[in-house]
């Protein structure tokens, strides 16, 4: 570190900003971040089909990185949350964490949804689990929880697909609506970080084949129109900050088609959102290569506090 000297023609208040900055990078700490979409936490823990060790693969992955916490989406849960041998799983697999989560209820769909926080045991954020005023059962579906620190909120989303036919596409307009609200108003008392599995391919360099799937659940008009009115209230596409417009980068690939990862016909769906006042202190934001296994990887991101 740079030793800092009084000159005689430094100013006492120049002083103690030098000193003030000084202070502040030594304190500033690059935090790691990771977002999966798991698709059931249960077959991942607990079953030995082939897909369900290449999930056990990308949770080593995962405790490889060593982030400070790990949001975990679609975890498919019932309204009892993660079983005692589910806990006992995750315990040693990440003994260092707590573990928080936010399970599907009635009326809403069983073992449906579903989103899960690990977060290392040092870290004392409070708890929320938020109700948006979200249309049908989505309040009741497991899809947010916010973490809040002592100047920022980590949150975290499963956001409802259009469904088969686009038939939920009206109600997912208006959980976009609500959503993106809920985030204004979180950003108006700290600096916000946001991620999950987004459900929605932004533009067309978001997806492999955007002219074949115009209309599909994820790349309607109206999802997209609600994902950049989602930026255009504050917020920044933290992958895109970094890397431009590179293209051939997904975080989602269909496990109905066998070659869809393997001829990278993929989509990304998946992000890492920031304030927009906080971009500058984004150090990386990336996808972390899950091998073989198809459906979505998890992302990563890096950023200085």
């Amino acid at each position: 570190m740079d030793i800092l000297f009084l000159s005689d023609n430094t100013t006492l208040t120049e002083f103690d900003r030098k000193i003030s900055w000084q202070i502040d990078i030594i304190r500033r700490k690059t935090l790691k971040f990771i977002s999966w979409n798991i698709d059931s936490l249960n077959a991942a823990l607990t079953s030995d089909s082939a897909r369900a060790l290449l999930s056990r693969d990308v949770l080593e992955t995962i405790i490889q990185h060593n982030p400070e916490i790990i949001a975990l989406q679609e975890t498919k849960l019932s309204s009892n949350g993660p079983t005692k041998k589910h806990l006992e799983i995750l315990k040693d697999k990440f003994p260092d964490y707590e573990i928080v989560w936010n399970s599907s209820v009635e009326p809403a769909r069983k073992g449906y949804a579903g989103t899960m926080f690990l977060y290392k045991n040092h870290l004392k954020p409070s708890v929320i689990f938020p109700v948006i005023d979200a249309p049908g059962t989505m309040d009741a579906e497991g899809r947010i929880i916010t973490l809040e620190f002592e100047h920022f909120y980590l949150t975290q989303v499963y956001t409802p697909n259009a469904g088969d036919g686009l038939n939920r596409l009206e109600e997912r307009q208006i959980w976009d609506i609500k959503y993106a609200n809920y985030l204004v108003n979180l950003d108006k008392e700290k600096y916000l970080i946001a991620t999950g599995d987004f459900n929605v391919a932004h533009k067309e360099i978001d997806l492999a084949h955007p002219n074949n799937n115009r209309n599909s659940a994820g790349f309607t008009d109206e999802e997209r129109q609600g994902f950049t009115n989602l930026l255009e209230k504050g917020f920044t596409d933290t992958f895109r900050y970094v890397h431009g417009d590179v293209t051939d980068v997904y975080t989602w690939w269909a496990q109905r088609a066998k070659t869809s990862k393997i001829n990278n016909s993929g989509w990304r769906i998946d992000y890492w959102l920031v304030s927009n006042r906080i971009t500058d202190k984004v150090i990386k934001s990336e996808m972390i290569d899950s091998g073989p296994r198809q459906d979505h990887t998890p992302i990563l991101l890096e950023i200085n506090f």
